[in-house]
């Protein structure tokens, strides 16, 4: 039989939203992609709780919020550690959890990692617009869209019967560090660089920008006696683009992104690690590493 279980943000955390697959096929119209960033960690917590791969969860960045539970249900958490608690006691990541009426859900600081991923499980009952429940930071000053959890939001779960838990093994778990290779292919401004310069993007050691969002990864790190190449006009882009600014230093392009820009794009990161620039946090480290389309 179902119920309903309704959720309050006491807190909201750094940036909190509701997060799912994203809006496909509205990019021609600047309407971005949207959606996890951590889709892998999407896609587990919601298997924790019975819900389809692609039902929304909440999306947490480095310092989460607090909850409160009215109503019975299930939850499960994926990704960085923000050493969650639950009624004062410490609670696992990758595990099936049971909460009740009065429980109070806190999240924290995390210390490798950058985005944490809770499931409910059950039907949301949030605003959904173009098929995705989202959220649109660049457009959420308008009524009735999706926006990020601010304090005193609440929306509710339809549950369903209780889901068997489960729990996900230490060694099939993700481990963050703090210095990571992050695998691309060449952007289609690519053979328009000199050889030195592209070879100095492959050398070089960037670090992450603390102005780093959900519309893009800034990177510290100039390329040394770098001359632009020149802007294109409107060019398309897509999750993973990474474009070199004036300056010489490269921007990777993420969900919440414009569709078109104007930096010349060297290169786009391979879809499998796009999960791991997601969990990239200001402060660190990491190297592009070239490779072939075949092998992508």
């Amino acid at each position: 039989m179902s119920d309903v279980l309704k959720v309050t943000c006491l807190k909201a955390g750094l940036y909190t939203s509701v997060q799912d697959e994203g809006r496909i096929g509205f990019q021609d119209q600047g309407i971005p992609f949207s959606g996890a960033l951590d889709k892998s960690s999407m896609h587990i917590v919601n298997s924790l709780v019975g819900n389809p791969s692609t039902s929304p969860v909440l999306e947490m960045t480095m310092f989460g919020p607090t909850l409160s539970f009215q109503g019975n249900g299930q939850i499960a958490m994926a990704g960085a550690d923000m050493k969650a608690t639950l009624n004062d006691n410490v609670i696992e990541n990758y595990t099936t959890i049971n909460v009740t009426s009065g429980d109070i859900l806190a999240f924290h600081n995390t210390a490798h990692g950058c985005r944490t991923y809770l499931a409910i499980g059950g039907l949301w009952q949030t605003k959904q617009w173009l098929g995705s429940y989202s959220a649109l930071p660049s457009l959420m000053q308008n009524d009735g869209l999706p926006s990020k959890i601010r304090d005193g939001f609440s929306f509710e779960v339809i549950t369903r019967d209780e889901f068997a838990p489960k729990r996900i093994p230490m060694h099939q778990r993700p481990i963050y560090a703090e210095c990571y290779i992050i695998r691309v292919v060449t952007g289609p401004e690519f053979h328009r660089f000199e050889i030195d310069v592209i070879q100095a993007f492959f050398e070089q050691i960037f670090i992450v920008d603390a102005d780093s969002n959900r519309m893009g990864y800034r990177l510290k790190g100039q390329l040394d006696d770098y001359k632009p190449v020149g802007e294109e006009i409107s060019s398309g882009i897509t999750i993973g683009t990474v474009q070199l600014n004036n300056g010489g230093s490269p921007i990777i392009l993420m969900a919440d992104a414009q569709t078109t820009g104007g930096y010349p794009r060297i290169a786009n990161v391979v879809q499998e690690d796009l999960e791991l620039v997601a969990q990239m946090k200001p402060g660190d480290e990491l190297k592009f590493m070239l490779v072939s389309l075949e092998t992508s």
